[in-house]
């Protein structure tokens, strides 16, 4: 078929009038000769979103490669048959959503489709983080759980995101983000599933939930504060637009953190955004409004959260009183330690992914605990055997694996400003802790560096350069591993990645972006502290040689 005649196929099986609408409008133009509107739809019907181990993510927008109630409706169409297939009748699902466009939408489709199976379903109350549906797939001893978010995503953005649980996984796997083999699995039932109209719905049989679930999980994310008393530390906390603030608060105040100031601008959620280029905590600015308000309320810490609040960032003052943000793999270090030194904490492994750093390696061994890389994304982190904490370099962190298995920035939230007050009692911030980790197991300083790429084609040709490419030296060391990850190991399954290390044990992983036409490059030197000194500068120049290095190869 041409693109209108798909087009046309699918704007008369769309249950949405809003949708149906645009495309009627497009049809009609492109069928008069107008070439923008034909673009458009091409554009539109380009191929199905891929439903993988993210659930689906994109644009909102009518067409079956947009993110949309017709899109969505069959998505749910093919969790609910794969749930029957592997489950039975009755299946257990929990669902819930953030604030951005669409979702509340695409939350009635899903819950009115599940439903309509006779499939138990429990609707959490809107506008909720992710960690709260992921405590529930739980807690609720769930088969699956679906949550309606694109997380830090651009604003144009939903998705769809799926754990299992219950009867549908093992118990390492239980409230985990799906991994192969049920992806597929999934995938292929959407792909029978009937055109979106003809999917039943059946709002009146979903159990609507109450506040409950809420407040189990702010009791025990609350809990993870080891004090009783009010806590000194003043905490600036903004939830970036998103749904994490009421929650956050909640937290904070069962925690007895009361010195809390919220960025005003940013406390309300608002799909649009608007005061960030992107809604990322990660982004060169996205934390201005909040540091603006650290100074002028002299606080000890800053905690970003991003739109869903399953992710935070950190940033706090040094030495000079200057406030910087730290990284990602900072964070984690400060809060593997903290797990490592808490024998309360139930399980005996550090887990991060392969591209985060290896100093949580060296602590867990120094504690006597296991340690585990993984392949990115918690869904391997958060599946780890044993799992005490777990953590990815982009801001993640998973700080109680029996309450939430997945990342939780509210839940890293109270642990960061637990570690803060722990500090402060000997006189302590959070970089003389880096630093002290640093002397006892060597200055591990990382860094990203981003290809960003028009042709997501050009991201292929870069890795076959780097596999076809001999690298005898990187940042002035001869390179002795270059292990290329798409083979697997006994530890890893295979994936698009490739490894180098040098003898002054530099690293560098490559691999392409997951969800963005981009290649990643993380890049890691270990410095010896034995002396007492720590050489943040060296650090930072062998950092920018290695990244030079490795970008000549990968633009040449």
């Amino acid at each position: 078929m041409t693109a209108v005649e798909t087009a046309r196929h699918w704007r008369d099986h769309d249950p949405d009038p809003s949708t149906r609408a645009v495309l009627t409008e497009l049809i009609d133009a492109a069928e008069t000769g107008d070439d923008a509107s034909a673009l458009d739809l091409a554009a539109r019907f380009a191929g199905p979103l891929t439903f993988g181990t993210a659930g689906l993510r994109g644009e909102v927008g009518a067409g079956e490669s947009r993110m949309n109630v017709a899109v969505v409706t069959r998505a749910t169409a093919g969790l609910a048959r794969y749930l029957l297939d592997t489950v039975g009748p009755d299946a257990r699902v929990v669902v819930g959503c953030d604030a951005r466009y669409g979702s509340a939408e695409f939350f009635d489709a899903a819950t009115g489709v599940l439903a309509a199976q006779g499939i138990t379903v429990f609707a959490l109350p809107p506008r909720l983080p992710t960690p709260v549906t992921a405590h529930a797939t739980r807690s609720l001893d769930c088969d699956a759980g679906v949550m309606i978010t694109a997380s830090h995503n651009p604003p144009a953005d939903n998705g769809y995101k799926v754990y299992l649980g219950g009867r549908a996984s093992d118990d390492a796997g239980r409230g985990v983000q799906i991994i192969s083999p049920a992806d597929a699995d999934i995938a292929d039932r959407i792909a029978q599933a009937p055109p979106a109209d003809e999917v039943p719905r059946d709002s009146t049989a979903v159990i609507h939930l109450d506040d409950e679930i809420v407040r189990t999980y702010v009791q025990r994310t609350a809990a993870a504060r080891p004090d009783s008393g009010p806590s000194p530390v003043r905490v600036v906390v903004t939830p970036l637009h998103g749904v994490g603030g009421g929650v956050a608060r909640d937290v904070l105040r069962q925690a007895g953190i009361g010195d809390v100031h919220v960025v005003a601008a940013q406390a309300d959620p608002d799909p649009d955004f608007p005061t960030v280029p992107f809604p990322n905590p990660e982004e060169p600015g996205a934390l201005d409004l909040a540091l603006d308000l650290a100074r002028d309320v002299d606080a000890d810490v800053v905690i970003a959260l991003d739109p869903d609040a399953d992710r935070c960032s950190v940033a706090t003052t040094g030495p000079d009183g200057r406030w910087r943000q730290l990284t990602g793999d900072e964070v984690g270090a400060l809060l593997g330690e903290q797990a490592a030194r808490d024998s309360g904490r139930p399980g005996d492994t550090l887990a991060c992914s392969i591209v985060s750093s290896r100093l949580l390696g060296r602590i867990a061994a120094h504690h006597g605990l296991r340690f585990a890389a993984t392949l990115t994304g918690f869904k391997w982190i958060a599946r780890t055997p044993g799992l005490r904490f777990g953590y990815e370099e982009a801001i993640g962190y998973c700080t109680d694996p029996d309450t939430v298995r997945d990342k939780d920035g509210i839940g890293a939230m109270v642990r960061v400003v637990s570690l803060v007050e722990e500090l402060a009692r000997d006189g302590r911030m959070p970089t003389d802790e880096l630093d002290r980790l640093a002397r006892d197991h060597g200055l591990h300083a990382t860094a990203p560096l981003t290809i960003r790429v028009e042709d997501t084609a050009l991201i292929g040709e870069m890795m076959e350069r780097l596999r076809s490419t001999t690298i005898d030296r990187l940042a002035g060391s001869p390179v002795v591993e270059n292990r290329d990850l798409a083979h697997g190991s006994a530890d890893l399954p295979p994936t698009d990645g490739i490894l180098l290390r040098t003898a002054a044990d530099d690293r560098v992983v490559v691999r392409p972006s997951g969800t963005e036409p981009k290649l990643k490059c993380y890049l890691e030197v270990v410095l010896d502290c034995s002396d007492g000194v720590v050489p943040h500068a060296e650090a930072s120049r062998r950092l920018d040689a290695l990244g030079a290095d490795i970008a000549a190869v990968l633009e040449a």
